[in-house]
This record gives C-alpha cells, structure tokens and sequence, in this order.
C-alpha cells in the first residue's frame, strides 16, 4: 500500500469530533478535561495518602466517578433504589459509599496461590461476593476505600492488578482458557498476552483514550474469545507461505449500537502481535471521536473509514511498514465455553465448569483451590462466558474433580440453560441498571430446564438465554439466541413493572453457527420479568415444532412472521 497523501488524510470535519490528530487535543467534554488535567493512573498515590485514611467523603468527584476507575473501582448503587429511579437521579444519589472493585485477569489465568488470595479478599473485605465476568476477570462488592491498599498490597504480592481493569484505557485482553494446553490449538497465544501486560498496561501513553478498549487473542479452533465484538482481535490462522499466525479484526463492539468488528485483511506473525495491538491502540487514541462519549468507540471510527483505509493508516503512520495478507479464519470447531472434561496436549485433562450465571462467593473460590491442589493442579482459567476451568488434572482422578466441584455448586455437566444462560450484574449493585437479573436469570434457567427438558432433546443445539439490566449489553444481548435488554415495561394493570426487551438470533460464530449475527427486535415485544420463563418457553417451543430439518434457531427467528415470535 502506498503512504497516504495530505489529502487522503482525515479532513477537519466542520464540527471537530474530538480527533487529537485532526482537531487537536483541547478537551471537549469534562471527561476528556478531568483526564488531560490529571493523568488518571495518578490517582492511586491518592488512594494511599489521603482517601484510605480520610473516608470516602474526602474523595474529589472526578477521582470518585472518574480516575478511580483505572484502578478498578466504581462505586456501587445503593440499596432500595428501584430501576424506575435509575434515570431520574444524580450519581451521587444513586452511590453508596461502597465499591465494586474489578481484578484485571488476562487471559483469564490464574495460579492456585492468586485464586485463594482473590477468595480471601472477598471473604474480609468483601462480604463474600465475587462474580466471574464475561471479561475474565472477578468482580467484587462491598470494598470500603480504606481497605484499599491492603487489597492492592495482597494482589500484587502474588502477580495480580486491579490497573487498568476499567476506564478509558486498554482493559483485560482476553485469551484462550484453555492457552498452552489444548491438544486442538493452533498456537498459544500467552507470549503474546503477557508482552502485552508488560510492555503496556500502564503506560501513561495509553491512559487516556476516547472510551475504553476491548483485546482478545486465541489460538484455538473453537474461537473462544468472542472476537467479533472487541475493538481488536487476533485470530489463530495458517497462511499458505508464511505458516501459522492470526488474523486481525477491529471495530467490534455492542452496547447501544452493535457492530460486529471487521476483518482488516492482513495476516500477523505470533512475534508481531503486541506491536500490531500498540498500533491499533494508538490509530484509537489518535483519531477515536472523543467530542460524545456514546460515539467514541472505536467501532464509529471503523464504520467512517471501512476496514481498508484503518489498515492503511495503521500500515503508514504507526506500523510504518506494510502487513503481507493473509487468509480468513475457518468455521470455528468444538465448544467455546470448555464446560465438560476434555484432553490436554499432555495426557491429563482439563475440566470446566459452569456457575450459575458467573455468581460464585470467596468460599466457593477457596474451595475450588482446595480441589484442584487436591489433585495436583496448580492452574485455574476463567472464561469469557462467565464459566471456570481447572487445568492439569490427572486422567483417573477427572470425575473425582467433577464431583468435588460439583459439591460447590459448579456442574461440568450443566443442564443446557444452566449452561448457556449469562447475566450481567444487574440493579442489585449496578448504578445503571433498571432490573434484577443475576437472580431473575438464574430462576429463569433452572425452571426452564424442567418445563422445557423434552423440548431441548429435540433442538439441533441449546439455545442460549442472555439477562442484562439496561441497554448498555454487558451480558451480550444482542449476540444471544433470546436477549433480554431491561427496561421498565406495561404489567397488565397498567402500572410500570420490571422486564425487557428483546432481541432474537443472534450469534457469533461458533460450531453451530456459521456467520455471526445480530438479533432481531420485534416491534413492540416486550416481556415482564413474571412472564419470562412462560415467554421462553413459547417461543422455543414454537421453534422445535415448526424449524426446518436441522435449522438452527438464529436463522428460524430471522425467517419467521413477526406473530410466531410474540
């Protein structure tokens, strides 16, 4: 490709969109002014010095609802505030003087050591909560600001951060659960993660970027890292001259404008990868709008420029060389949650598991620890669909494990909601959510896995139920079989009442699926959460009755009347 010319350069639009390499860096907003006034990651000395002696109280607004983030910290809504109030009140009277605290996980990796720190943590300063995300990390409630450094102090004496786990700067980089074990995968992908970490995490030159940024990178056929809706991601394939590499797409995302990200054509050799991410990361930093928070993804770039030109510009002003091109990835093959007991490269086995909608306890993780030390295992995996994985287990011992997790609460072999059901954190903690959805989804789930238990024998493939509390599809909605986005809906007296919206078929790419896709809403559809389960249950019934052949259901709710889906 050529360098690009002066006038094949992005034009000042006649309203600047906050593009530092177009309009210049004068802030826009108060979040770009907070961030340029004080580089966010500054706010830790802080932390220590003066909020953990002096109180929540003593926290300057733009370090509580602002800075603190970088760190991993959000304050948690407070309790007794119904969803219709989610909207009408400022954030300081939505806070408690609580946090969620957020431990970053690349990769989802974790030692035995790290897993039994987390869980001690959550259990003295936590209340016990902890949450396996669909980012790979846990999450925590109830941490006071004065408990944390010595939170800090513990993660960091065994190799675990809290930096840059939320914010407008590069967030956990998902990878493969199953990295480095596998018998099936095409490359490791944990050099790359960790070189990543290393190099960039951190580094006051990323610290502020428009919005926050999404990686994930798998070597593994299953395709287990949810590609399509990260702003970048590297995908394991084999070129015809150059061997094994990954492929490279930008611009994914969801929250209130789903896009699925784009392939940009180009093929990465393994060594390559971090410096490709660093490239990618700063064509965003550069050129992502920054004028309005809800269009500074980089997906909104992506969809101006079209995958071509962001090559090109990523090529000739951060690459400074040309990428050869290379091959799309095949259809992906076997399971991407990894629930089950599967072989490793080495003889012994790995076992996933499945909790309920990601809600596990400190207790729970520490017990987790004790089974998996208990049979040699030193290595457990969290996966970005909310699931757990313990790595290395001996070949005869594999069902003891199974059973001894399953004592926990955590199934290997999961009724079929049980198993693909996500939910977000929902209004019980969550300042922007406007319904319940942990406990709704996990009622849900284990109700419809008995009304619907002859149903799902018939189904070419389980359905997958998706639960999140308000539009912004923390739980993936739109990729779901059946998404349900909360909102307040009409009960039948007439009255306000908690439910959802929904969304039908969509997907990403998986062994059932070939192409990903976006669900579709039906005008006007829109189910309490009392009429959930009877409404999930209509509807995959009227799909196992009425599909053709082996048609799966993204493509029957595509295809069918608007009627059959109400």
């Amino acid at each position: 490709m050529t360098a690009p010319t002066a006038s094949a350069r992005p034009a000042r639009a006649a309203r600047p969109q906050g593009q530092w390499a177009v309009d210049g860096t004068e802030p826009l907003n108060h979040n770009e002014v907070f961030k340029q006034q004080d580089m966010a990651l500054n706010v830790r000395e802080r932390v220590e010095t003066v909020y953990a002696k002096e109180g929540f109280a003593s926290i300057d607004p733009d370090d509580l609802r602002g800075r603190l983030r970088w760190w991993g910290l959000y304050t948690q809504r407070k309790p007794g505030i119904d969803g219709g109030r989610t909207a009408q009140l400022e954030p300081h009277e939505l806070e408690d003087e609580f946090f969620m605290m957020r431990v970053r996980i690349d990769g989802g990796a974790l030692t035995t050591e790290q897993l039994r720190v987390v869980a001690d943590i959550s259990v003295e300063f936590a209340r016990g909560t902890a949450d396996i995300s669909d980012r790979q990390n846990i999450q925590m409630h109830w941490v006071r600001i004065e408990d944390v450094p010595e939170i800090w102090r513990r993660l960091e004496a065994v190799g675990l951060w809290t930096t840059e786990a939320c914010g407008d700067c590069p967030r956990v980089v998902l990878g493969s659960p199953v990295a480095g074990v596998s018998a099936e995968e095409l490359l490791d992908p944990t050099p790359q993660i960790e070189e990543i970490q290393r190099r960039f995490i951190g580094d006051p030159a990323l610290a502020n970027l428009p919005r926050k940024f999404k990686s994930a990178i798998t070597g593994h056929p299953s395709q287990d890292v949810v590609h399509e809706i990260n702003d970048v991601s590297f995908l394991a394939v084999e070129h015809p001259e150059l061997g094994l590499g990954y492929d490279v797409f930008v611009g994914g995302g969801l929250s209130t404008s789903a896009r699925l990200a784009s392939r940009i054509g180009a093929f990465v050799r393994p060594e390559e990868v971090p410096d490709v991410w660093h490239g990618v990361v700063q064509v965003f930093r550069d050129y992502g709008y920054r004028r309005l928070r809800n269009k500074a993804r980089l997906k909104y770039l992506l969809a101006d420029w079209g995958p071509e030109k962001f090559r090109q510009v990523l090529e000739d002003e951060y690459l400074h060389r040309s990428l050869p091109d290379g091959p799309p990835p095949p259809a992906p093959v076997g399971s991407a949650d990894h629930v089950g007991v599967h072989a490793q490269k080495d003889g012994r086995r790995y076992v996933g598991v499945a909790p309920s909608v990601g809600r596990v306890s400190g207790e729970v993780l520490r017990g987790v620890a004790d089974v998996a030390e208990a049979h040699g295992s030193r290595r457990v995996r969290l996966t970005p669909h909310q699931k757990l994985v313990v790595l290395d287990v001996p070949a005869d011992e594999a069902e003891d494990v199974v059973a001894e997790l399953g004592a926990l609460g955590l199934e290997a072999r999961p009724s079929l909601f049980r198993r693909t059901t996500m939910a977000c954190t929902g209004i019980e903690f969550c300042k922007l959510a406007i319904v319940d959805t942990k406990d709704t989804a996990t009622r849900a789930a284990a109700e419809l896995d008995v009304r619907l238990a002859e149903v799902q024998q018939r189904l070419p493939a389980p359905v997958r139920l998706h639960v999140n509390g308000c539009a912004n599809s923390c739980a993936r909605v739109q990729t779901a079989d059946i998404g349900l986005k909360g909102q307040l809906v009409m009960g039948a007296d007439g009255e306000q009442v908690p439910g959802f919206q929904v969304h039908l078929g969509g997907g990403l790419a998986s062994a059932d699926r070939e192409e990903p896709g976006l669900g579709r809403t039906v005008r006007g559809l829109k189910v309490t959460a009392d009429d959930l389960v009877e409404y999930v249950e209509r509807v995959v019934t009227r799909y196992a009755d009425s599909r053709d052949g082996d048609e799966t259901f993204a493509t029957w709710a595509h295809r069918v009347e608007e009627d059959v889906l109400r």
